[in-house]
């Protein structure tokens, strides 16, 4: 059988934090990014929400949130939007639809019940962790 191409996601910001704060299905979802078995996107106004998020929300030192920033650069592509995108009801839920359209991604993994609603936008599938991790599996 031929191998598949690996799938190119944008992991939402809440499923990065999640990721780094405990862990879980978020964690597993991240290590295959550092494990390049899937191709992540990021934009800039996501990178900054998440950094912005565990400094504020989590107290991660200043030492943590570089470290964090640095494995993000080395091992995600950043996109810059070139287009505006209003279906979501939260505006931030939008930055994360406009940077997945830009990669031409095939998920957004997101825990977001809002985007979660949606379901598909244009042809990126939004799904949870565990369900991109279901959808791997099989």
């Amino acid at each position: 059988m031929a191998k598949s191409k690996p799938l190119r996601v944008v992991l939402d910001t809440n499923i990065l934090i999640s990721a780094y704060v405990f862990g879980g299905k978020p964690g597993q979802v991240n290590n295959m990014v550092i494990d390049k078995r899937i191709i992540p996107f990021i934009s800039p106004t996501l990178l900054a929400e998440l950094t912005d998020t565990l400094l504020k929300k989590f107290d991660f030192g200043i030492t943590r949130i570089e470290q964090i920033e640095r494995i993000v650069n080395r091992h995600f592509n950043i996109v810059y939007p070139a287009k505006n995108i209003d279906v979501a009801r939260d505006e931030d839920d939008n930055r994360v639809l406009e940077a997945a359209v830009e990669g031409k991604c095939d998920y957004v993994i997101t825990g977001d019940i809002d985007l979660l609603s949606i379901g598909k936008f244009k042809r990126v599938k939004i799904v949870t962790a565990d369900q991109f991790l279901d959808i791997l599996e099989s």
